[in-house]
Protein backbone atom coordinates (compact mmCIF):
# COMPACT_ATOMS: atom_id res chain seq x y z
CA UNK A 1 0.00 0.00 0.00
CA UNK A 2 1.03 3.36 -0.91
CA UNK A 3 1.86 5.91 1.62
CA UNK A 4 -1.25 9.27 2.43
CA UNK A 5 1.38 12.09 1.34
CA UNK A 6 0.67 14.53 3.82
CA UNK A 7 1.94 17.85 3.46
CA UNK A 8 2.34 20.80 6.59
CA UNK A 9 2.07 24.76 6.48
CA UNK A 10 3.60 26.57 8.96
CA UNK A 11 1.91 29.84 9.95
CA UNK A 12 2.63 33.20 8.96
CA UNK A 13 6.29 34.01 9.45
CA UNK A 14 7.13 30.50 10.67
CA UNK A 15 9.40 27.96 9.60
CA UNK A 16 8.35 24.02 9.31
CA UNK A 17 10.57 23.43 12.09
CA UNK A 18 6.69 24.11 14.37
CA UNK A 19 6.35 20.54 13.07
CA UNK A 20 9.69 18.96 14.39
CA UNK A 21 7.85 17.01 17.49
CA UNK A 22 4.90 15.91 14.98
CA UNK A 23 5.46 12.24 14.03
CA UNK A 24 2.94 10.36 12.04
CA UNK A 25 3.34 6.73 11.51
CA UNK A 26 5.83 6.25 8.52
CA UNK A 27 4.41 3.15 7.24
CA UNK A 28 1.29 4.84 6.56
CA UNK A 29 1.96 8.20 5.72
CA UNK A 30 4.56 10.18 4.35
CA UNK A 31 5.21 13.76 6.41
CA UNK A 32 6.32 16.76 3.51
CA UNK A 33 7.69 20.47 4.62
CA UNK A 34 6.31 23.39 3.31
CA UNK A 35 7.92 26.84 3.35
CA UNK A 36 6.56 30.16 3.03
CA UNK A 37 7.79 32.27 -0.60
CA UNK A 38 8.14 35.56 -0.69
CA UNK A 39 5.57 36.74 -2.34
CA UNK A 40 5.44 38.30 -5.88
CA UNK A 41 4.77 42.12 -6.06
CA UNK A 42 0.73 42.73 -5.48
CA UNK A 43 0.13 38.83 -5.66
CA UNK A 44 -2.93 38.29 -4.59
CA UNK A 45 -3.33 35.48 -1.97
CA UNK A 46 -5.31 33.13 -4.52
CA UNK A 47 -2.47 33.65 -6.88
CA UNK A 48 0.29 32.95 -4.27
CA UNK A 49 -2.06 29.54 -3.30
CA UNK A 50 -2.14 28.69 -7.20
CA UNK A 51 2.11 29.26 -7.47
CA UNK A 52 2.17 27.16 -3.84
CA UNK A 53 0.78 23.76 -5.33
CA UNK A 54 3.36 23.45 -7.48
CA UNK A 55 5.23 22.35 -4.00
CA UNK A 56 2.98 19.75 -4.05
CA UNK A 57 4.17 16.73 -5.87
CA UNK A 58 2.02 14.18 -5.14
CA UNK A 59 -1.65 13.17 -6.30
CA UNK A 60 -4.28 13.84 -3.68
CA UNK A 61 -2.43 14.72 -0.94
CA UNK A 62 -3.51 15.89 2.85
CA UNK A 63 -2.75 19.41 3.36
CA UNK A 64 -2.71 20.63 6.94
CA UNK A 65 -2.29 24.17 8.15
CA UNK A 66 -1.66 26.40 11.19
CA UNK A 67 -2.98 29.70 11.66
CA UNK A 68 -2.37 31.70 8.53
CA UNK A 69 -1.28 28.17 6.92
CA UNK A 70 -4.24 27.12 7.76
CA UNK A 71 -6.18 29.68 5.37
CA UNK A 72 -3.44 29.34 2.34
CA UNK A 73 -4.21 25.23 2.65
CA UNK A 74 -8.12 26.13 1.87
CA UNK A 75 -6.86 28.38 -0.77
CA UNK A 76 -4.55 25.82 -2.34
CA UNK A 77 -7.62 23.07 -2.23
CA UNK A 78 -9.19 25.23 -5.09
CA UNK A 79 -6.36 24.62 -7.31
CA UNK A 80 -5.51 20.67 -6.49
CA UNK A 81 -7.92 17.45 -5.58
CA UNK A 82 -6.78 17.06 -2.11
CA UNK A 83 -7.71 13.81 0.56
CA UNK A 84 -8.53 16.06 3.03
CA UNK A 85 -7.82 19.76 3.95
CA UNK A 86 -7.34 20.16 7.87
CA UNK A 87 -6.49 23.34 9.33
CA UNK A 88 -5.07 24.00 13.46
CA UNK A 89 -5.62 26.66 15.50
CA UNK A 90 -6.68 28.94 11.95
CA UNK A 91 -10.29 29.90 10.94
CA UNK A 92 -12.51 28.84 7.93
CA UNK A 93 -13.72 31.97 7.44
CA UNK A 94 -13.11 35.72 7.99
CA UNK A 95 -16.54 34.96 10.54
CA UNK A 96 -14.36 33.79 12.85
CA UNK A 97 -12.16 36.85 13.16
CA UNK A 98 -12.04 38.32 16.42
CA UNK A 99 -13.06 41.93 16.82
CA UNK A 100 -10.11 43.70 16.67
CA UNK A 101 -8.83 41.91 13.54
CA UNK A 102 -12.81 43.05 12.30
CA UNK A 103 -11.69 46.47 13.13
CA UNK A 104 -7.98 46.39 11.91
CA UNK A 105 -9.70 45.84 8.67
CA UNK A 106 -12.44 48.79 8.76
CA UNK A 107 -10.07 51.17 10.07
CA UNK A 108 -6.82 49.56 7.76
CA UNK A 109 -4.96 49.96 11.19
CA UNK A 110 -3.44 46.92 10.26
CA UNK A 111 -1.19 49.41 8.21
CA UNK A 112 0.39 50.93 11.15
CA UNK A 113 2.12 47.99 11.99
CA UNK A 114 5.91 48.78 11.52
CA UNK A 115 6.72 45.56 9.76
CA UNK A 116 10.11 47.03 9.31
CA UNK A 117 10.56 46.30 13.28
CA UNK A 118 9.79 43.03 13.85
CA UNK A 119 13.03 41.68 13.45
CA UNK A 120 12.69 42.98 16.97
CA UNK A 121 11.64 39.90 18.87
CA UNK A 122 9.32 41.43 21.48
CA UNK A 123 8.04 43.31 18.32
CA UNK A 124 7.46 40.22 16.96
CA UNK A 125 5.52 38.98 19.80
CA UNK A 126 3.67 41.83 20.37
CA UNK A 127 2.24 41.83 16.49
CA UNK A 128 1.22 38.16 17.05
CA UNK A 129 -2.41 39.34 18.48
CA UNK A 130 -2.00 37.71 21.44
CA UNK A 131 -1.31 38.62 25.04
CA UNK A 132 1.60 36.15 26.88
CA UNK A 133 4.69 38.18 25.06
CA UNK A 134 7.53 37.05 27.43
CA UNK A 135 6.57 33.62 27.41
CA UNK A 136 6.62 33.15 23.70
CA UNK A 137 9.77 34.71 22.87
CA UNK A 138 12.07 31.98 22.58
CA UNK A 139 9.92 30.03 21.04
CA UNK A 140 9.68 33.38 18.25
CA UNK A 141 13.47 33.41 17.88
CA UNK A 142 13.81 29.59 17.06
CA UNK A 143 10.56 29.46 14.94
CA UNK A 144 10.14 32.61 13.44
CA UNK A 145 11.90 32.60 10.07
CA UNK A 146 11.30 34.87 7.36
CA UNK A 147 11.79 38.69 8.15
CA UNK A 148 11.22 40.29 5.12
CA UNK A 149 9.46 43.31 5.12
CA UNK A 150 7.46 42.67 1.83
CA UNK A 151 6.11 39.05 3.26
CA UNK A 152 5.59 40.39 6.05
CA UNK A 153 3.79 43.67 4.81
CA UNK A 154 1.80 41.26 2.53
CA UNK A 155 0.95 38.52 5.05
CA UNK A 156 -0.71 40.82 7.45
CA UNK A 157 -2.47 42.21 4.82
CA UNK A 158 -3.89 39.10 3.25
CA UNK A 159 -5.10 37.67 6.63
CA UNK A 160 -6.67 40.72 7.85
CA UNK A 161 -8.61 41.28 4.21
CA UNK A 162 -9.01 37.24 3.75
CA UNK A 163 -12.52 37.73 1.56
CA UNK A 164 -13.90 34.03 2.57
CA UNK A 165 -17.51 34.16 4.08
CA UNK A 166 -18.55 30.56 3.39
CA UNK A 167 -16.27 27.91 4.84
CA UNK A 168 -15.76 24.94 3.38
CA UNK A 169 -17.73 22.35 5.40
CA UNK A 170 -15.48 19.47 3.99
CA UNK A 171 -12.56 21.57 5.59
CA UNK A 172 -11.54 19.30 9.27
CA UNK A 173 -10.29 22.31 11.95
CA UNK A 174 -8.73 21.42 15.04
CA UNK A 175 -8.60 24.47 17.71
CA UNK A 176 -7.65 24.62 21.21
CA UNK A 177 -10.09 26.03 23.69
CA UNK A 178 -7.02 28.57 25.07
CA UNK A 179 -6.25 30.24 21.70
CA UNK A 180 -5.62 33.67 22.48
CA UNK A 181 -5.24 35.07 18.60
CA UNK A 182 -8.52 33.49 17.59
CA UNK A 183 -10.67 32.82 20.41
CA UNK A 184 -12.56 29.45 20.85
CA UNK A 185 -16.00 31.81 21.50
CA UNK A 186 -15.66 32.76 17.75
CA UNK A 187 -15.29 29.37 16.03
CA UNK A 188 -17.21 26.66 15.29
CA UNK A 189 -17.79 23.07 14.01
CA UNK A 190 -13.89 22.01 15.26
CA UNK A 191 -12.70 19.50 17.04
CA UNK A 192 -11.37 20.98 20.56
CA UNK A 193 -8.37 20.36 21.84
CA UNK A 194 -8.84 21.03 26.12
CA UNK A 195 -5.90 23.15 27.09
CA UNK A 196 -4.73 24.36 23.51
CA UNK A 197 -3.14 27.64 23.07
CA UNK A 198 -2.71 29.46 19.32
CA UNK A 199 0.60 27.65 19.27
CA UNK A 200 -0.17 24.07 20.60
CA UNK A 201 1.87 22.50 17.42
CA UNK A 202 4.19 23.37 20.13
CA UNK A 203 2.66 21.92 23.70
CA UNK A 204 0.16 19.71 22.56
CA UNK A 205 1.60 17.99 20.09
CA UNK A 206 1.14 14.57 21.80
CA UNK A 207 -2.57 15.04 21.10
CA UNK A 208 -1.93 15.45 17.71
CA UNK A 209 0.58 13.11 17.58
CA UNK A 210 -2.47 10.26 18.58
CA UNK A 211 -4.99 11.94 16.75
CA UNK A 212 -4.41 13.16 13.46
CA UNK A 213 -3.62 9.52 12.12
CA UNK A 214 -7.17 8.65 13.17
CA UNK A 215 -8.26 12.34 11.64
CA UNK A 216 -7.04 11.87 8.30
CA UNK A 217 -7.97 8.08 7.94
CA UNK A 218 -11.82 8.69 9.48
Amino acid sequence: MSKIPVYFMPGLAASAAIFERIVLPENLFEMLLLEWEIPLEKESLAAYAKRMTKKITHPNPVLIGVSFGGILVQEMAAFIDTRKVIIISSVKSNLEFPMRMKLAKSTKAYKLIPTALLANLEGLAQFSFGTKINTRLKLYEKFLCVRDKNYLDWAVEQVVLWERTVEDKKVIHIHGDEDDVFPIKNIHNCVVVKGGTHIMVLNKYKWLNENLPKIIMK
